[in-house]
């Protein structure tokens, strides 16, 4: 692993737990004090595996990064995306043994924090502990919504719902302005997450087009039309807990 600027990846993490939960100034320079061994990684990189028992819990910095199982047949299921300020698998904090894999959706770089020094920083600082509790049930809280999205929505709906997601919270993290976002992400991998098939990803993608709600340009996505979005997309943002919450 190369050490990089403390600095850039700590504000990243600040950032993304400054909308979720109360993070003052003395937990600001906690964070920052937080060692980090930063690295970047290609598209489809395991990160973490099913059945590791790692010493260090990661946040993203740059990319997306998605939770992944397998059938026994193969066949992925993408659970949930993170992106830039998440920390994927803290919750192996306390669990001996992962139970899903973390993978690289596109290219990305990754910050790697030790389990050891986690755990003193939320002994020592209550408030961060709130934060990171607060984080990781908020990744239940998506993952509910995610299940909602599988299974009980049609094609259309699970589409606009997704791309509505990943705007909002790029934007709440200060990753994109103007709701244009650039998402390097294969239409396989959309299909793994939203349990369609390719060619009806690239259907969805084109009926979202027709109707002016999107363009779309190499990865680049922009809503052209966000509360047509949020309503395609029977999108919602309460499940995302953010702190002085709007539909941005």
């Amino acid at each position: 692993m190369v050490n990089l600027s403390l600095i850039s990846s700590s504000d990243v993490l600040v950032r993304k737990l400054q909308t979720i939960s109360d993070i003052r100034e003395a937990d600001i320079g906690v964070l920052r004090a937080i060692p980090v061994q930063m690295k970047d990684f290609g598209a489809n990189h395991d990160l973490v595996r099913e059945g590791d028992h790692p010493a260090y819990s990661f946040v993203v910095l740059e990319g997306l990064v998605g939770s992944t199982k397998h059938t026994g047949d193969g066949k992925r299921q993408i659970t949930s995306f993170f992106v830039a300020g998440d920390i994927p698998d803290l919750h192996g904090l306390h669990l001996s043994v992962m139970d899903c894999n973390f993978s690289t959706l596109t290219p990305a770089r990754i910050g790697f924090m030790r389990h050891d020094t986690l755990r003193t920083v939320c002994d020592q600082h209550p408030r961060i502990a709130t934060a990171f509790w607060r984080s990781t049930l908020i990744d239940a809280a998506i993952y509910r919504e995610w299940v909602t999205n599988v299974g009980r929505r049609e094609a259309y709906t699970r589409m606009a719902h997704i791309l509505c997601e990943l705007i909002f919270r790029l934007r709440s993290v200060g990753h994109i302005q103007d709701h244009v976002a650039d998402l390097p992400i294969t239409q396989a991998a959309l299909g793994d997450a939203l349990g369609l098939s390719t060619v009806h990803v690239n259907r969805m993608l084109q009926e979202l087009r027709r109707k002016g709600l999107i363009a779309t340009s190499g990865s680049k996505v922009h809503a052209l039309d966000w509360p047509g979005l949020i309503h395609a997309g029977d999108f919602d943002t309460t499940y995302l807990h953010q702190r002085n919450r709007t539909d941005q």
